[in-house]
């Protein structure tokens, strides 16, 4: 009786299960599909959409770019807090190959491996911070992207961040107040050269 009862159950169990479940009449990303214009499965965003995760946020904030082309400041405004988050996050990625500085002498380079780009180069402390975001989003020669692991903040703060080191090595002496020029061993009139 009970091997009957055994039976039964297992018969009822085995009926339930199919393959229909695991084979559903469905499309998988990026399949094609006859039944729109454009012949593809995915479906563009309604308009006005609002992220869930972040908002209405301006495209140009994921993009680093507008109409005119890669932005000049960031999306948002850079607030001690902002500086800080970026030296952190740049501490982490960036300074193995650019080191803490900016100077492109990071540790890779004692590793056998070619020297990165300087921030402090005339060419990049000419870009705007929009550049830097796109290179950590899109990847640039041997660097690759970031964008998978650093969120768009980050990259946002580390841009902010690259910015306060150039400015920090590239200072111009009429910039800086007489306590700083002093600390540095300038003479007033050295400075105004």
């Amino acid at each position: 009786m009970k091997i009957r009862m055994i039976m039964v159950v297992l018969a009822l169990f085995l009926a339930g299960c199919g393959r229909n479940m695991y084979n559903q009449p469905k499309y998988e990303v990026y399949e094609a599909s006859p039944l729109f214009e454009n012949g593809t499965s995915a479906r563009p965003l309604i308009e006005g959409t609002v992220s869930r995760e972040r908002g209405a946020v301006n495209e140009s904030f994921y993009a680093g770019t507008n109409s005119n082309g890669l932005l000049s400041e960031p999306p948002f405004e850079v607030t001690e807090q902002v500086l800080l988050r970026g030296q952190e996050r740049y501490n982490i990625y960036c300074s193995p190959c650019h080191n803490f500085n900016g100077n492109g002498q990071g540790m890779i380079i004692q590793k056998g491996f070619v020297m990165p780009a300087s921030f402090h180069e005339q060419r990049l402390r000419d870009q705007p911070v929009g550049y830097f975001y796109n290179v950590m989003t899109n990847g640039y020669g041997r660097m690759y992207s970031y964008a998978s692991r650093i969120p768009p903040e980050d990259r946002w703060a580390i841009a902010s961040y690259v910015r306060a080191l150039q400015y920090s090595q590239n200072a111009p002496e009429v910039a800086l107040s007489d306590v700083q020029r002093s600390d540095l061993g300038l003479t007033v009139q050295e400075a105004s050269r």
